[in-house]
């Protein structure tokens, strides 16, 4: 399996597109997830450096200016995908791939932290409180930013 390092530059690029608003909050991963074909018309008119600002992961050991360089694509080559970012850390979860798993959470509580601080969108934070609409038979749990109802 291979070995992937955290691309800071494509890091930076997703906060300044998260920054930007230029982000897409619902879409269908298959369908806003690149094809080769989108790829290859991407790289026909920019850099591979412009390339590698899309992809969260580094192949260790893969050669410069090649596809198998980059991995883990979190956007569509023009906008952040809140779906793409969610793919790309459990994907990276599941491969045990720490540090890009921990960079796309860092980008999703970077995006929703700008989400709260905007006017009527996005997650908005809960303060520490014990929340009313709780059914009767059962119990709420309050966290410091969540709040999860269980049963009795």
């Amino acid at each position: 399996m291979a070995t992937y390092s955290v691309n800071k530059r494509a890091v930076a690029h997703a906060r300044r597109l998260i920054d930007a608003h230029q982000y897409v909050l619902d879409s269908d991963r298959g369908e806003a997830q690149p094809k080769a074909a989108d790829e290859n018309a991407f790289l026909a008119s920019h850099s591979w450096e412009a390339y590698s600002e899309w992809h969260l992961g580094l192949t260790e050991g893969a050669s410069e200016d090649t596809k198998a360089r980059y991995g883990f694509v979190y956007g569509d080559f023009r906008r952040v995908h809140r779906t793409g970012l969610i793919a790309r850390q459990y994907r990276a979860a599941e491969w045990r791939h720490k540090e890009v798993e921990l960079a796309a959470h860092d980008l999703l509580q970077h995006r929703n932290s700008k989400a709260s601080r905007s006017s009527g969108s996005g997650i908005l934070p809960i303060r520490r409180q014990r929340f009313p609409f709780v059914h009767p038979g059962t119990r709420s749990i309050t966290l410091d930013r969540f709040a999860v109802v269980r049963s009795r």
